[in-house]
């Protein structure tokens, strides 16, 4: 119990209570505030005052059941939230104080109103209970604490908070009623059901642990009033975050992919300063923090483009809690963690990440200076527990070849059928790519989820050797082994357990640096004719024994093989799902090199 060890007081019997901590000022304390640079949020804040809030139905709730559409809800759930994040932080950054003109309070005290008033704040694909039930309308007398009540919860916490004063002037009675709702919808249903599935009792903890502790935590400090129910409560919070612990690998890789990492890892880690600051243990020397801290650079292609194995799209948005990562590659010396998160974040704190993280990296005065420069880009990272390598051409630079290569299983969390695919990225930019995470709908966690085309190995850089892959913790890679090099990076594996009825199936790839660096994909089998898949964005020219990849207009990437065992089939896809095309554009394209006989072996170089 490494938790419980580093946070002795507070699981010291002669403890019995837990007094609230000073977590960040409020409103009140104007000469922390004023001292903040929030213009550009006041101003974006006083555009979005005109446009009417978002309104949560129960007809939109429902389509999750009726015909598998979630996102009708969960987008404008996610509106009301941030619009109510924005105003909040525009009414504390300007100090508006009743009786005076209060724009910006009064929006944020409709915002939380609204809130407190929707019937639920689960997400309708996480309610067992209202599914249990075979209705389609939820029941407020029989809350489901998921990750949208722990968003909602964290919320307004957060905002009691740092704007509570000024919501007794102009709202009295609000703070009580924000209490009352969190109280209900998730202290209660936390403190009382003690075998919620994502605790991780299992041990198969994943990010809904961190990402619901770090919310109820929040409430715990900032909204309980009865000191030994605090303590009580956030007992349980480091009881729960050891379990998450106890499944991290020690090389700092999530297979949940750099998208969640920012949902769990990230949490947590937000959990241990949370925990730091109220109990006066600190827990943040933990041996595997080091390298969980550098798994989101370490997967960095270039630009916004990282390796999105898993749920995750190719390009990952800015508006991360940047300053976070910050924070922490200072706390535990690391320049790398450091230079990745200036360069993505640059200072900036966006309201979309969070309340409670906008309010944190808007007061770090290290990260407000913040300023880009040094590099990240090791000539390879290889991390052994979640069987993924990252090579590049050149150390310390994403111009040339880069290339990513996985092989794990397909039972690992939010997993496409993957095992043995690859990335090459030309001056950062993903070429031979990953379709990513398409927009959730009700099947996506269910027994249909790999109907989803990105999803399926068909539509990943493996081999078809008759048969796509299936999924499953047993369906995985098999004697993975790497050789890295200053002249070379290789990695191989046997990919037949991936497959049904396969006994043996060795892929390598390798990347060959230096004059005519290449990447060299071979598969040494015996099945005839093999499939080999490429999705491909961009422009793609197919000819005899050679393909070519344009990005923007111009040629970056050649394919080639050899014409005489090999013929290519070449299909473009258009791209409606907004997810999809927010990384690639209006289309991927697929080449299919079917191999008849002989090697299959597939070279790629930049075109330069």
């Amino acid at each position: 119990m490494v938790l419980r060890e580093r946070l002795g007081a507070l699981f010291d019997e002669r403890t019995t209570a837990l007094p609230a901590p000073v977590l960040v000022p409020d409103v009140r304390d104007r000469a922390v505030w004023d001292a903040v640079d929030g213009d550009a949020l006041v101003a974006e804040a006083a555009a979005l005052l005109p446009h009417p809030a978002p309104v949560l139905t129960a007809t939109a709730w429902a389509r999750t059941f009726r015909d598998g559409v979630r996102t009708d809800y969960e987008d404008a759930a996610r509106a009301l939230r941030e619009r109510v994040t924005l105003l909040v932080l525009a009414a504390v950054l300007t100090g508006e104080r009743p009786p005076g003109e209060v724009p910006f309070l009064d929006g944020a005290i409709d915002g939380l109103t609204a809130l407190a008033e929707t019937t639920t704040w689960c997400w309708a694909p996480h309610d067992r209970h209202t599914a249990g039930r075979g209705e389609v309308v939820a029941d407020p007398g029989d809350p489901f604490l998921d990750l949208g009540a722990a968003e909602v919860a964290a919320l307004l916490a957060w905002a009691d908070h740092v704007l509570g004063p000024h919501l007794d002037l102009r709202a009295p009675g609000l703070r009580r009623r924000l209490r009352r709702e969190v109280e209900i919808r998730v202290l209660t249903p936390f403190e009382r059901i003690r075998d919620w599935h994502w605790l991780g009792l299992d041990g198969d903890a994943h990010n809904w642990n961190p990402w619901i502790h770090s919310a109820v935590l929040t409430a715990a400090l900032l909204l309980v009033t009865d000191d030994e129910r605090r303590l009580r409560l956030v007992r349980l919070v480091a009881e729960g975050l050891e379990h998450y612990v106890a499944v991290l690998p020690d090389d700092g890789g999530i297979d949940e992919g750099v998208a969640y990492w920012w949902h769990g890892a990230c949490r947590l880690l937000e959990c241990l300063d949370l925990l730091a600051d109220a109990t006066g243990g600190d827990a943040r020397d933990l041996p595997v923090l080091a390298p969980l801290i550098r798994f989101p650079h370490r997967m960095h292609l270039g630009g916004d483009a990282y390796v999105n194995a898993g749920d995750a799209p190719a390009r990952l948005p800015a508006d991360q809690p940047w300053h976070v990562l910050h924070r922490w590659g200072a706390r535990l010396s690391d320049v790398d963690v450091r230079a990745h998160a200036a360069a993505r974040g640059g200072g900036r704190v966006w309201p979309s990440a969070g309340l409670g993280r906008a309010l944190t990296g808007l007061l770090d005065e290290s990260w407000r200076k913040a300023e880009p420069g040094g590099t990240w880009l090791a000539r390879e990272e290889w991390l052994p527990r979640v069987q993924v390598l990252v090579a590049r051409e050149t150390a310390g630079t994403s111009r040339g070849l880069t290339v990513a290569v996985k092989a794990g299983h397909n039972g690992e969390r939010h997993n496409h059928l993957d095992v043995g695919s690859y990335w090459v990225a030309v001056d950062g930019e993903p070429v031979v790519a990953d379709a990513g995470q398409p927009t959730y709908t009700a099947a996506s966690f269910g027994p249909d989820r790999y109907r989803a085309w990105p999803l399926r190995s068909e539509w990943h850089n493996v081999p078809e050797p008759g048969c796509p892959q299936e999924p499953g913790e047993a369906r995985g890679a098999r004697h993975v082994q790497v050789n890295l090099t200053a002249e070379t990076a290789s990695w191989s594996a046997d990919l037949a357990g991936a497959y049904p009825g396969l006994a043996r199936w060795v892929r390598s790839v390798r990347l060959v640096r230096g004059p005519g660096a290449h990447v060299l994909v071979e598969d040494d089998d015996t099945v005839r004719p093999v499939r080999l898949r490429h999705v491909l964005a961009g422009e793609v020219e197919v000819s005899d024994g050679e393909a070519f990849v344009s990005l923007g207009g111009r040629r970056v990437l050649r394919l080639s093989w050899d014409p005489r065992h090999t013929t290519a089939e070449l299909e473009r896809r258009p791209l409606d799902d907004p997810l999809l095309r927010a990384s690639w554009g209006g289309h991927l394209s697929r080449l299919t090199l079917v191999v008849h006989d002989g090697p299959a072996r597939v070279r790629l170089e930049q075109v330069r």
